[in-house]
């Protein structure tokens, strides 16, 4: 195993997150390659582990807080660190102690570049992303939202924990149409999908439904928001987590077309 920076020959390998062997990454489109090429001159890194063979089996992205979707200063902060898991493509990479290998380097790269800390987001619920995974790591509760918890480790004692930032404004929508809004970060192919998935949505009900792009790859429209990624259907936010498939985000929608009439 070894551990490196990213290069341009792994570029496709990681705009799709290690899974450039998924058909449903396809439909991702080009949003992380765009938010990468926008946010790497913001201080963004990041690191892959490769196998013997010299195949990325796991990744981590990380940058300076400032840049972040939490509130903190002086940190780095984890967007996600993940092993190739799947029977497919190059095979399951889990318990081989890149995870921990990857969570090292990019903290020893934090403090070379004068962080005071690192933060990262975890869920309570035992699968992606654990948050006891990285408790046991040394981090430690900064903030908690429904089930993320967001939590960090101090490397210096003058540093401040991170706090979550929350929404800011109300959703609108229009009267006399269905309001599709879709709040778009980039960074997260899962999340592109569900946003490509549901542009391709509202194309089926013609001039009753309204679709609004949300660009928060600009920090200061996040930070006008509080929203990083979000589908919003006349207001209501209808997904958080795996993407929804295409059909549910159809029928989500036909639903509030149908109480139009």
């Amino acid at each position: 195993m070894k551990v490196i920076d990213l290069q341009p020959e792994y570029y496709d390998t990681y705009f799709n997150c290690l899974e450039d062997w998924s058909d449903e990454m396809k439909e991702a489109g080009n949003h992380k390659d765009c938010w990468y090429r926008k946010y790497r001159e913001k201080g963004l890194r990041i690191k892959l582990s490769l196998d013997a063979k010299g195949s990325a089996a796991g990744m981590i992205q990380y940058l300076p807080v400032e840049e972040s979707v939490i509130d903190g200063k002086g940190l780095y902060f984890i967007l996600c660190i993940w092993v190739h898991g799947y029977k497919k493509g190059i095979g399951d990479f889990r318990g081989k102690g890149m995870g921990t290998a990857l969570l090292h380097a990019a903290e020893n790269d934090a403090r070379t570049m004068g962080a005071k800390g690192m933060a990262a987001w975890g869920l309570w619920l035992p699968f992606w992303m654990k948050a006891s995974w990285f408790k046991k790591h040394g981090y430690k509760k900064a903030d908690r939202d429904g089930m993320r918890l967001l939590v960090w480790k101090p490397f210096s004692d003058d540093a401040n924990p991170p706090h979550w930032i929350h929404p800011r404004k109300a959703v609108p929508k229009k009267p006399g149409k269905v309001t599709v809004t879709a709040f778009i970060n980039g960074w997260c192919p899962a999340q592109n999908i569900v946003f490509e998935r549901a542009k391709r949505a509202c194309g089926e009900f013609g001039d009753k439904v309204v679709f609004e792009t949300m660009d928060m790859s600009d920090h200061n429209a996040f930070l006008e928001w509080g929203i990083s990624d979000g589908i919003f259907i006349d207001g209501k936010q209808i997904s958080f987590g795996p993407p929804l498939p295409y059909e549910k985000i159809v029928k989500k929608i036909a639903k509030q077309v149908d109480r139009l009439s």
